[in-house]
C-alpha cells in the first residue's frame, strides 16, 4: 500500500519536530507547514532547513490566511496538528477550528489528527478549574471535527516523559534529585509515562492504519504504569541512594494554587488529576479505543528504567 503523505502543523515544536523525524522515517512523503509567525525565530528556521536538507517539504500557510491553509492541505493525504495546548508556552488549541474550516474546503483529507497526545479530554468532565479548559478546548475541535464528518484519530500519550520523569513526578522540575522528593499524597496512584520519540513514532503508525480510523489510541506500554513511589524506587536503584520523602495531602497542594499566575494553577490542575486521582489509569479501554503497545509490538519503546538513565 502505497504511504500517505503527511502535513505536520507545529513541526518546530516540542513534539512536532519529533512527529516530522519520525514520518520521514517510515518513509512517508512529508510536509511541514512554514508559518510566518516563525519571524526570525533563528533556531527554528535551522531545524526547518535542516528537515528540509532530509527530504521534508515546507509549504507557506498561515492561520490569518484560510486559502493559504486550503492550498497545503490539498497537497497531502494526512493532518496532523501539534500546536501547543500548554499555557506555560502558549494555549492555541482552539485555532484547530480553522485548520479544520480548510480540511473541509479542501475535501481531500483522509485522517486528521488533532493535537492532543495527552491526558484524553474525553474523560475529564468533572476536572476542576481552571484546569479544565484545556480538556474543554479539545472537545470543541473534537466536536467540529465530527461535525465535519472529517476521518480522524485522537492520541492519548498520557504523561510526557521529559515532563514527568525528570522531576521524579514533581510540578516545576525536570532534573531529578539525589538528595530528596516530594510526593503527592501517598504517591502511589499509577500513571503511564511515555518518551517523547515513542510518542511519535507510535502517531505515524496509525495514520494508515484502519484499525485506528475514528478512533481514540491510548498509548499504554506495560513496562511504564507506574506510580511516583516507583518511579522514584527506579531513580534510588540507578544512584545508589535512598532519597528523602515528604509527603502533600490533596487539600495542601490545591490551597497552594490559590495567588498562582493563570497558567501555572491550569499545569497544577493537570498535576493533580494525574497524581491524586489517577485519571490516566482508573478506566479501561472500551470498544471505541484501541491500545499502540498492543497493535504495534514490532516498536520497541523505552522503558522508565532506560529513560531515567539519561540522567545520571
Amino acid at each position: 500500500m502505497k504511504k500517505s503523505k503527511v502535513l505536520v502543523v507545529g513541526g518546530t515544536g516540542y513534539l512536532g519536530k519529533r512527529l516530522v523525524k519520525a514520518s520521514l522515517a517510515e518513509g512517508h512523503e512529508t510536509y511541514i507547514l512554514n508559518r510566518a509567525e516563525i519571524g526570525v525565530d533563528i533556531d527554528k528556521v535551522q531545524m526547518l532547513l535542516s528537515f528540509k536538507e532530509q527530504g521534508a517539504h515546507l509549504v507557506s500557510g498561515s492561520f490569518t490566511d484560510h486559502q493559504s491553509l486550503v492550498k497545503a492541505i490539498k497537497l497531502v493525504d494526512v493532518v496532523i496538528c501539534t500546536i501547543s495546548g500548554v499555557h506555560i508556552r502558549s494555549h492555541q488549541i482552539l485555532l484547530q477550528l480553522k485548520l479544520i474550516d480548510a480540511i473541509k474546503e479542501a475535501g481531500n483529507v483522509k485522517r486528521f489528527l488533532p493535537s492532543e497526545f495527552g491526558t484524553d479530554p474525553a474523560r475529564m468532565e468533572d476536572a476542576l478549574e481552571p484546569g479544565r479548559v484545556t480538556f474543554d478546548d479539545k472537545m470543541i475541535v473534537r466536536k467540529a471535527i465530527e461535525d465535519a464528518q472529517i476521518p480522524f484519530t485522537y492520541i492519548s500519550a498520557n504523561c510526557f516523559a521529559g515532563y514527568f520523569l525528570g522531576g521524579l513526578c514533581q510540578p516545576g522540575k525536570i532534573l531529578p534529585s539525589r538528595d530528596s522528593v516530594v510526593l503527592l499524597g501517598d504517591g502511589n496512584k499509577k500513571a503511564i509515562y511515555v518518551d517523547e520519540d515513542d510518542i511519535a513514532m507510535y502517531t505515524i503508525k496509525t495514520i494508515d492504519d484502519p484499525r485506528t480510523l475514528n478512533k481514540t489510541v491510548y498509548l499504554r506500554p506495560s513496562k511504564n504504569i507506574l506510580s511516583q513511589r516507583e518511579v522514584v524506587e527506579i531513580w534510588e536503584k540507578l544512584i545508589g541512594k535512598e532519597l528523602q520523602k515528604p509527603s502533600i495531602p490533596k487539600e495542601q497542594f490545591l490551597a497552594s494554587l490559590k495567588g498562582l499566575e493563570y497558567a501555572e494553577q491550569v499545569g497544577l490542575i493537570h498535576y493533580y488529576h494525574v497524581c491524586y486521582e489517577g485519571c490516566l489509569t482508573n478506566f479501561e479501554i472500551g470498544n471505541d479505543a484501541v491500545e499502540a503497545s498492543e497493535l504495534y509490538p514490532e516498536i520497541k519503546y523505552t522503558t522508565v528504567a532506560e529513560y531515567m538513565k539519561r540522567y545520571l
